[in-house]
């Protein structure tokens, strides 16, 4: 499935997009750079309004609002109480309609397998960032193994561009960090490289990199050095 993928370049397509049209465009790239069969992005917000692009084909995205498959949808179900990237194969698919749902989105090239990853805003927000495949269970364990974690940055730097076009989005000074991007930039503010940081946070640098730009996001930070500056000026970190 996972073809040679230039993350920067992908973060750098993304951080260059300049409406919401321009993210369908980066997203099907992605698709065919994972060699995947389906990439998506989901969000909904507070008040049940929902926004997505991808390569789902039209008559699926119009038969899943249709039939507000939202409401029944054991992805976004179980998403919703997960923090964590979710493999579609652990969620719970035992329920009639949940099985029934299952059948129609594979009736419509949906893929049986799946890996999605939830994205939380500041005020309510919910959205998913997935790729699907129709493919085998050790294959797929392959692909999600090797590319999670590019997949987990992509996802909040596409989430992090989304939310830019949003018209009624909050300001950036009421969008909080996380315990984990506090833990991340006050070391960075007190002068630690990014490896000495995952290591005294015993995470990836990977990991890292995405609670760094995930904070440097919901600062409205031109940069790392940028996102401490504010971070501090705010008083979100203390040094």
């Amino acid at each position: 499935m996972k073809r040679a993928v230039n993350l920067d370049r992908v973060l750098e397509d993304i951080d260059a997009a300049t409406a919401l049209e321009d993210l369908q465009g980066v997203i099907e790239r992605l698709r065919d750079a994972f060699g995947v069969d389906h990439m998506v992005y989901h969000w909904v917000d507070a008040g049940g309004d929902q926004y997505g692009c991808g390569t789902y084909s039209d008559a699926w995205v119009e038969r899943y609002l249709c039939r507000n498959y939202l409401r029944i949808d054991p992805v976004i179900t179980g998403c919703y109480q997960r923090f964590h990237p979710v493999d579609w194969k652990r969620l719970d698919w035992s329920s009639k309609p949940a099985r029934a749902f299952f059948r129609d989105a594979l009736e419509h090239g949906v893929g049986n397998q799946g890996y999605s990853i939830p994205i939380r805003g500041p005020n309510g927000q919910f959205a998913l960032f997935t790729a699907s495949h129709n493919g085998d269970d050790d294959s797929w364990s392959a692909f999600t193994r090797s590319s999670g974690r590019d997949l987990i940055l992509i996802a909040h730097s596409f989430h992090g561009k989304a939310m830019e076009f949003q018209p009624d989005r909050q300001s950036d000074q009421a969008r909080a960090l996380s315990p984990r991007e506090v833990d991340a930039m006050t070391l960075l503010a007190m002068g630690y490289s990014r490896a000495q940081v995952a290591k005294t946070l015993e995470i990836s640098e990977h990991t890292l990199r995405v609670y760094i730009e995930s904070a440097r996001f919901k600062l409205g930070a031109l940069n790392t050095t940028h996102a401490i500056a504010r971070a501090i000026s705010r008083g979100l970190i203390v040094v």
